[in-house]
């Protein structure tokens, strides 16, 4: 356990390997696989500024910093406590981040100047007129919806150069919402559903969508995340183009074979 200036409680969690160190709060939202799939799956390349909304303690814009260098990374945050940590976890990894703390909504004039090549989201998956507040805000933030999913993918589209790109990890349930949002804002969208094992439905997809895309909408077979039809035993059971992810930081385009029959 580890402790910061945040007067949060945090913990050292290794990701990539271990070749990035992240703090995060022991308690309230923390990041699991989701932001790591999200970073692999951006196609960004050296010189290239990618905007994170929504970026919590900077999971998704470390991982991406560490895959493909020389980038200009932007991201925002609505909790100061979390903005803190995504600055440290920057300094500590050795990766140049600029955190602006700001309401998605209320984006400062000196962020709204600014275009990007890509920005990435990982918006909170429940909405909260049909489930249940956590009641840890920290969580809550991360986790219920306060901002509608058409709003983040609005910012989303405002934010990007023409012909930048948007990535969204989102549940599967809510596409639907996601589709209807791009409408009008972002075209060439491709899907890349995301399945716990093999035979099984999504539960998380990746959503892209260019800025003056004019190509057909493409629905990607399921990348299927785990090996077997059940978890067997001790240890991870990754797929290998998902621990080749998650281990080492390789790339996820979409569209990638999961390597299972």
């Amino acid at each position: 356990m580890t402790m910061t200036s945040v007067s949060t409680e945090t913990t050292d969690n290794g990701f990539l390997g271990g070749r990035l160190q992240i703090l995060q709060p022991r308690r309230g939202y923390r990041a699991g696989i989701d932001p790591v799939l999200l970073a692999a799956s951006v196609a960004a390349r050296p010189g290239q500024a990618v905007l994170e909304l929504g970026c919590g303690v900077g999971t998704a814009l470390l991982c991406l910093g560490a895959r493909v260098p020389g980038l200009r990374l932007d991201g925002v945050e609505l909790q100061p406590e979390y903005a803190l940590l995504a600055r440290e976890n920057a300094a500590r990894n050795g990766l140049s981040v600029e955190i602006t703390t700001a309401d998605l909504t209320t984006l400062p004039a000196a962020l709204k100047a600014r275009s990007f090549d890509h920005v990435i989201a990982n918006p909170p998956y429940f909405r909260r007129d049909n489930s249940s507040a956590s009641p840890d805000a920290g969580r809550e933030t991360g986790r219920g919806e306060a901002l509608a999913l058409s709003d983040w993918i609005a910012v989303a589209a405002r934010r990007l150069k023409p012909g930048g790109t948007a990535t969204v990890i989102q549940r599967a349930e809510r596409l639907p919402e996601m589709l209807a949002g791009c409408e009008g804002r972002l075209g060439s969208l491709e899907v890349q559903p995301l399945a716990p094992r093999a035979g099984r439905p999504a539960r998380l997809v990746l959503l892209r969508g260019r800025k003056g895309g004019g190509a057909a909408f493409r629905l990607h077979a399921p990348l299927v995340l785990h090996c077997g039809a059940v978890h067997a035993g001790d240890g991870d059971d990754y797929a290998p183009v998902i621990s080749d992810v998650l281990r080492n930081g390789a790339a996820l385009p979409f569209g990638a074979a999961s390597g299972l029959a």
